[in-house]
């Protein structure tokens, strides 16, 4: 099942900041040609900006340019991230979904 909302919105703090909740959810970072990375927090809002500041990571160097996200509850969202990352395949996630 995919995410809720397909539609990206850019990958910049001021867009981050604007439409990314402080809240339990899923999120996925896309660029122009595939999906990079798929997570899973406590804070959309935070996760993102984090990963917008570590500007060495395999994650920026593939260029992200979108954003999309989910709110979900804490116990739903670990079986959420792995049905997504199964799902698109994100270049810098590790493929294999957690056991139980």
């Amino acid at each position: 099942m995919p995410f809720e909302h397909l539609i990206p919105r850019p990958f910049l703090p001021g867009t981050v900041q604007t439409y990314a909740p402080m809240v339990s959810g899923v999120y996925g970072i896309s660029n122009a040609l595939a999906w990079i990375y798929i997570g899973e927090t406590d804070d959309i809002q935070g996760a993102l900006l984090t990963h917008l500041s570590e500007y060495e990571s395999p994650l920026m160097r593939s260029k992200p340019a979108g954003f999309v996200f989910e709110v979900c509850d804490r116990a739903r969202r670990p079986a959420r991230q792995d049905r997504l990352v199964r799902e698109y395949g994100p270049t810098c996630n590790p493929h294999a979904p957690r056991l139980p």
